[in-house]
């Protein structure tokens, strides 16, 4: 197959719009559902924020845990969408499914039944721990669901169905505002449940983005039609293939998680005021992500499309192109957050030290969250490109070898102030940069799982080093 050098800008831009920009309006709505939570909760005080924020890294453990299959079902999704194969999209969508389940339950398990063993986890604050007991209770209820709304809607996105998800979102949010609104303050009469009443409104608006999202899915036979038989057909080697790509994806989120576990156990032993500031800076992070996330899912879904079906050099240019994109996107955003940073951190009813932290936290992460966007985007269309190891064993090597130790040395052995030891969180990201800048552009991250792909390998591979 020919391989097309010259990049189009303008058909890259209209995936951009027509692919990224919905996604990453889903992932807006997802993260303003978790600042309209943080902020409701915000006016039963600075405990409160604080009892959430700690809740919700547990919630970021179990994604940690979990997310490593949905990302390997994206590899597998859009290149087999690429190639047309219907029967490999279902392969995939049951295989993943049953995983993540597993996990789902495994943690749900572990939540409802004894959630003081997670939270004392991550605080010695028995203050916090009691009144995130009930909440974290309850949404352990809601992660089974939790899994298989992101399966469905990796599913949709990997299809180019980014429209659906995007509306499911929607009504889920207003679910979830309504409730929060009702149940927190106690309205209508009502009790007031605070922190819980923000959990039950979190698990209703889960079961109704899961009940849309089934009722899109199953009348929508034209695109990809979901067939039980086929969904749990795992014959000629396919359980092999696919943990042979997925393996290595897994391994990177969950040791991700655990990295992440140990650093937030650092920020756990910090003064309540950080912990709460901690917690407000998650979810503004969680609206950058809402940007260079949808960015980073429709890089994956543009990159594997085009390598599963032999365009290679179209899917380079793409990554490149996205690489670019997506830290300039992101520093705009959090210099607008820096600017603005009073009235936003203001928001979640923190004191004036917690105020200080979040501006200064919200500074250094302007130049750190550009380099962790741009590392974070090139990983994705790895992955999307079938290669899942080099960017799994850069993150997690850089993690705990660099920015884990470092951070836990500052703050429970040199006990520094709070915002040395929140700085010390990314000093693995200019490393990482250093080496992935390399293997992108070597293009040596390009290995198909598509009978198309394959047959297109070495033609790319030839136009690339006349390049070169």
């Amino acid at each position: 197959m020919k391989q097309t050098a010259k990049f189009e800008w303008k058909s890259f831009f209209r995936a951009v719009i027509t692919l990224a920009l919905p996604i990453a309006l889903q992932n807006l709505l997802s993260t303003t559902a978790s600042m309209v939570d943080t902020i409701m909760i915000g006016s039963q005080g600075e405990l409160a924020v604080a009892a959430v924020g700690i809740c919700s890294q547990i919630t970021s453990l179990f994604f940690s845990s979990y997310f490593g299959f949905a990302g390997g079902a994206l590899l597998f999704f859009a290149q087999y969408w690429g190639a047309k194969n219907i029967k490999g999209i279902n392969r995939t969508f049951g295989i993943s499914l049953l995983c993540m389940l597993v996990v789902a339950l495994l943690f749900g398990g572990v939540a409802v039944t004894n959630p003081a063993l997670l939270l004392r986890i991550y605080t010695d604050k028995n203050n916090i721990i009691q009144i995130g007991i009930p909440y974290i209770r309850i949404v352990g209820f809601s992660y089974p669901i939790t899994v298989l709304v992101l399966i469905m809607n990796f599913l949709l996105r990997s299809t180019e169905r980014v429209k659906p998800p995007l509306i499911c979102s929607m009504v889920g949010l207003s679910v979830n505002f309504c409730l929060n609104w009702t149940l927190i303050y106690g309205r209508f009469g009502l009790p007031a449940m605070g922190a819980s009443g923000a959990a039950v409104g979190t698990l209703a608006s889960s079961l109704v983005n899961f009940i849309l999202l089934l009722i899109l899915l199953l009348r929508d036979q034209e695109t990809v039609r979901l067939r039980l038989k086929d969904m749990f057909d795992f014959g000629d080697m396919f359980i092999g293939t696919y943990l042979k790509k997925c393996l290595p994806i897994i391994c990177n989120e969950f040791f991700y998680g655990i990295g992440q576990m140990l650093i937030n156990i650092v920020i756990g032993r910090q003064s309540e005021s950080a912990i709460a500031a901690m917690a407000a800076f998650r979810v503004l992070e969680g609206f950058v992500f809402a940007f260079f996330g949808g960015l980073a899912d429709a890089s994956s879904v543009v990159v594997g499309k085009e390598i599963g079906a032999g365009n290679h050099m179209k899917g380079y240019q793409s990554m490149k192109a996205f690489s670019i994109l997506c830290p300039v996107i992101t520093f705009i955003i959090v210099g607008i957050g820096l600017i603005f940073n009073h009235p936003l951190l203001s928001l979640f009813g923190l004191g004036e030290e917690a105020l200080f932290y979040g501006k200064y936290m919200i500074a250094i992460y302007l130049a750190a969250g550009t380099v962790r966007t741009c590392n974070y985007i090139m990983n994705s269309c790895y992955r999307a490109g079938g290669e899942p190891v080099f960017g799994t064993v850069l993150e997690i090597s850089c993690l705990f070898l660099i920015s884990v130790p470092a951070t836990w040395i500052a703050g429970m052995a040199l006990k520094l102030p709070f915002l040395a030891v929140f700085a010390f969180l990314y000093t693995d990201e200019l490393i990482r940069l250093i080496f992935e800048l390399r293997y992108t552009i070597s293009g040596k991250w390009i290995k198909p799982v598509t009978t198309e792909g394959k047959n297109a390998l070495e033609e790319f591979h030839r136009q690339l080093a006349k390049k070169s």
